[in-house]
């Protein structure tokens, strides 16, 4: 069989926009002969929907598209993920489908049976599951429709598995012939390697083509990665699309020669991952230029880098905001940075404001001795600074905090959180250096001595980070044991960890989450981010330690 994997980047609610590329790449598959051209999960309304799944005009105005398409169909099949109507009562509204369309009509439907609720993912609180998931008959064979989470719950690949059914083989059993999967897969750091080997274990199981179509682009905090698989009967990967950028992939099912999977570093997919998810939240959110602060740091500098990748210099705009203890070494480094990129470069000074602002505080802070307030009212005032830019020029602001910082609350709400994006609010601060460093890789182009220095917040003489926090490779070590992988202080311990670093370290990620509640949406690249993967209550006394 010939089939056409429309790997597209679709935008939520924008109705318009993504049947238009579902035509266009129905039309590109037919024309080349395509059986079947396949796209991604909730294509139709974009994914993932959330709440907009709870009005009315937005599921009829999805299945109207859906309508619209089935029209424009000929002999070629199109599958297509939409959300469709739960008939029956009680249950939910709505759910989770696919629709196979032929010559002008919806020749058959087919509902998502697994529904995940974890991570980032609440798809039980919409969607009513599948009762059974029978093979479609398409042209005198035999084809079983999944969606996405329907492919991974395999007993022979997953020790522990979350759901009691495995679709994809109930369908295989009951006599499908190729099994296609219409995905919206999320992208972190080694999803790639398990996706691939999950499914091939699968073909491996089933002796049964699979054609796995999965979205790309960036929705909110989400990023999808596309890379899409076809594995012909034997096991063997014959079609995949690229990583990170909308692809149309034609296959041939009986194919026999292998293709080799395309291998990137984990600093290119993390790159590739960050201007995607940048561009397209900024894009779909109206916006076409973005304004940072850049402190001299590592943190701002590799946020530039991102936001001139993603955007372009011409719609980058840097602004370096000195106080009397910012470092001329700072200074240079931030200029030499906005040079080597070819961005705007504006410096706006805050001591005059500080000194006022302190001033103004005198009679009802006398005689107390300054402290961290006096620390924020400096972060405060290059926020409202910044936001000011923001405005005036209609440029997103990006804040520059990384995830290590964020985890201990190591940043000042309203000051350096203020912004419309965390751009790398997901990158442990080991991983900033790694990346720094690969874009380094051919020229200079973040400055060496911004990568080399001790970090620093500079709101005090000779200030560095350490003077607060335990180096940063054990911060992220701990950071890594207890967010991402769940593990109790004690046994962080017991691991070989500094018994009070890790109090120390776990205390201060409990007490922040009022701060990280409050922070800019930012972009998922591990598979434990701060955000709507991570519910912990803020008014709670339960503490680790």
């Amino acid at each position: 069989m010939k089939i056409a994997l429309a790997q597209i980047d679709t935008t939520v609610g924008d109705f318009a926009g993504n049947e238009a590329k579902l035509l266009a790449a129905y039309q590109r598959g037919s024309a080349a002969g395509a059986e079947i051209v396949v796209a991604p999960e909730l294509a139709t309304t974009g994914y993932p929907p959330r709440d907009l799944l709870l009005r009315r005009g937005f599921v009829r105005r999805n299945l109207e598209v859906l309508e619209r398409l089935a029209a424009a169909t000929g002999q070629a099949g199109f599958i297509v993920g939409f959300v469709g109507e739960n008939p029956n009562r009680p249950g939910r509204e709505v759910t989770n489908a696919v629709a196979l369309l032929q010559n002008g009509r919806v020749l058959a439907t087919r509902t998502k049976t697994l529904l995940p609720s974890y991570d980032v993912f609440d798809e039980d609180r919409y969607f009513e599951p599948a009762a059974s998931n029978p093979p479609v008959e398409f042209n005198g064979r035999k084809v079983g429709l999944t969606i996405c989470e329907d492919l991974w719950n395999d007993e022979d690949f997953w020790q522990d598995r979350r759901y009691r059914r495995n679709p994809a083989a109930e369908l295989v059993e009951a006599g499908a012939e190729i099994i296609f999967n219409a995905s919206a897969s999320p992208w972190h750091l080694g999803k790639n390697r398990v996706r691939h080997a999950m499914l091939a274990s699968l073909v491996a199981k089933t002796r049964c083509p699979l054609i796995y179509c999965n979205l790309v682009g960036g929705n909110d905090e989400l990023i999808f990665d596309g890379a899409s698989l076809a594995f012909n009967a034997a096991g063997a990967l014959i079609g995949q699309g690229r990583p990170f950028e909308e692809d149309f992939v034609i296959v041939e099912t009986d194919a026999t020669a292998p293709v080799a999977p395309e291998v990137f570093c984990d600093e290119e997919k993390l790159h590739r991952a960050l201007v995607l998810g940048l561009r397209d939240y900024l894009h779909k959110c109206g916006f076409q230029s973005a304004v940072l602060g850049l402190s001299g740091g590592i943190d701002s500098a590799l946020t530039a880098c991102l936001a001139v990748d993603a955007l372009g210099r011409e719609n980058v705009r840097g602004v370096s905001l000195p106080s009397q203890f910012s470092s001329p070494g700072s200074l240079d480094d931030a200029r030499v940075l906005a040079a080597n990129l070819g961005i705007r470069y504006d410096v706006v000074p805050i001591r005059s404001a500080f000194e006022t602002m302190k001033g103004e505080l005198g009679g009802v802070f006398a005689r107390l001795a300054e402290d961290t307030t006096e620390e924020n009212i400096q972060a405060r005032l290059r926020g409202v600074i910044l936001m000011a830019l923001s405005n005036k020029f209609g440029a997103l602001l990006l804040t520059t905090g990384n995830k290590s910082e964020l985890a201990v609350g190591y940043c000042t709400l309203y000051g350096d959180m203020c912004g419309g994006l965390a751009v790398i609010n997901d990158l442990p601060k080991q991983w900033v250096y790694r990346l720094a460093r690969w874009i380094n890789r051919e020229r200079e182009i973040i400055p060496t001595a911004s990568i080399t220095k001790p970090p620093s917040a500079e709101l005090r003489p000779n200030q560095t980070d350490q003077d607060s926090l335990p180096p940063y490779d054990v911060l992220d070590a701990i950071l890594e044991a207890y967010v991402v992988e769940g593990r109790s202080a004690d046994e962080i311990v017991r691991a070989g960890y500094d018994e009070a670093a890790v109090k120390r370290v776990v205390r201060l990620i409990d007490v922040s989450e009022y701060k990280r509640r409050q922070a800019a949406p930012g972009l998922k690249v591990t598979s434990k981010a701060f955000g709507v993967g991570r519910r912990i209550p803020i008014a709670q006394r339960y503490r680790e330690t």
